[in-house]
């Protein structure tokens, strides 16, 4: 087994994006993961099923791991998860604040038994405050931070709709589990000290705003404090939340008025991304079009609420849309690129596992799952010379490992056989 952390060992009580993730990352970097799901399989794994109890969704985010089936809400299955909590590092979860108590793998619980146990516990909004207890997905961690407002995207009804087309405060706080568990695992190599690691949806989905959440009287009159008033206001008038969103939207444009330096454009055959915030590049980007001259960069009395700034932008911009729009995306990138400017042109990801800049980078894996057979997946995150991360296996079939890991843990078959009839371990 390879990896930095070969010899670690995870006891993982999560489901559905976060904490797999999380753990699958872990697990990547040569970590023993042993999943506990219950016995008709975590509901990531029976969602969209393929086949019986297999998704894309759960292979997804699940290689490299063991599976045991256990029902935390018998005594026994119980009795055997303190059994093994002896011999584990690390343990994950990611239920509400009061669940795992209930189900016996809390941390104080799982402290008493393993001392030096680092506990890595995920939830939704954190574990105080009003809405500890609440349940939630990222879909409502997204709502309830702001990043679905921040987007500002509506569907034909005039619904709001998630920014990313992901779930992005799942992904960012699956990251945020491993990152946390390493530095957990660091400390305790240095003192002997285990601890328990909070983190939540909520936490994570709010760096990803840090500019927006942050206050800063000193530069926040332009955006976020006349923002602030005119929520206010708007409010009070008895607007919805629909206006109030174009409102935001409206003040942001303003800051952003005639930016054709970071932003994408359609070109004659497709779409293409470009990112210069620098002078020098925005430099670059005026040779290749031709233009002479941006009150953005060379007027040092820009103010972008001024009425001539505001024509002048919305000239420029009209201006340049239209001239990347009459040529292609080969085109572009292909000027773009020899003069030094950020671009690229907008992909598909369903097209890139066969694109040679994935290919030579080895961001493609291939593993053989042991019912849906073979499979790609996108590869761990990142390259290291003397330890380097390995894909080890797909995911597991339900319970494919319980036998294994009770054996393991000194139970005997009758004992295992047992526990089977008694439905207490699937």
């Amino acid at each position: 087994m390879s990896g930095p952390l070969s010899g670690v060992r995870i006891l993982e009580f999560t489901q559905i994006i976060a904490g797999p993730l999380g753990c699958m990352l872990l697990a990547d970097q040569g970590a023993e993961v042993m999943k506990v799901e219950p016995l008709g399989g975590e509901p990531w794994r029976v969602y969209a099923q393929f086949m019986p109890l297999e998704s894309k969704t759960y292979q997804s985010l699940n290689r490299g791991k063991q599976s045991i089936a256990l029902d935390l809400n018998t005594a026994e299955a119980q009795a055997i998860v303190h059994r093994l909590v002896k011999d584990v590092d690390v343990v994950v979860s990611n239920y509400r604040p009061d669940v795992p108590a209930r189900l016996g793998i809390d941390y104080e619980t799982l402290r008493a038994i393993k001392p030096d146990l680092i506990y890595v516990d995920s939830t939704a909004f954190g574990r105080k405050g009003p809405w500890a207890m609440k349940p939630g997905y990222d879909i409502v961690a997204q709502g309830v931070s702001g990043f679905t407002a921040a987007g500002g995207r509506f569907d034909e009804n005039g619904n709001p709709v998630l920014p990313g087309g992901t779930a992005t405060a799942d992904f960012a706080t699956g990251y945020a589990i491993a990152w946390g568990t390493c530095a957990a695992l660091y400390h305790k190599a240095k003192t002997g000290e285990g601890q328990l690691v909070e983190t939540s949806l909520l936490v994570n989905a709010l760096n990803f705003l840090g500019g927006s959440f942050m206050s800063l009287p000193a530069a926040d009159e332009l955006v976020r404090t006349a923002f602030l008033a005119d929520a206010k206001a708007a409010r009070e008038r008895g607007e919805g939340y629909a206006e109030i969103v174009k409102r935001r939207q409206e003040r942001l444009a303003v800051a952003q008025l005639g930016n054709i330096y970071y932003r994408n454009y359609l070109t004659k055959d497709g779409a293409i991304a470009v990112g210069n915030l620098s002078a020098s590049l925005r430099q670059k980007m005026r040779d290749v079009l031709g233009i002479e001259y941006d009150r953005r960069d060379h007027d040092p009395a820009y103010n972008p609420r001024d009425p001539q700034t505001i024509e002048d932008g919305n000239a420029l911009t009209a201006r340049v849309e239209k001239m990347i729009a009459a040529e292609t995306s080969e085109h572009w990138v292909e000027l773009f690129e020899a003069a030094g400017v950020p671009c690229g042109e907008l992909n598909f990801t369903e097209e890139l596992d066969q694109h040679p800049q994935i290919i030579e980078n080895g961001y493609v894996v291939h593993v053989d799952h042991d019912l849906s057979g073979p499979q790609s997946m996108v590869s761990p995150p990142h390259r290291m010379s003397a330890t380097p991360p390995k894909v080890r296996s797909a995911s597991p079939p339900l319970g494919r490992d319980t036998d294994a890991i009770l054996a393991s843990a000194g139970y005997t078959a009758d004992q295992i056989a047992a526990f089977r009839a008694s439905r207490a371990i699937g």
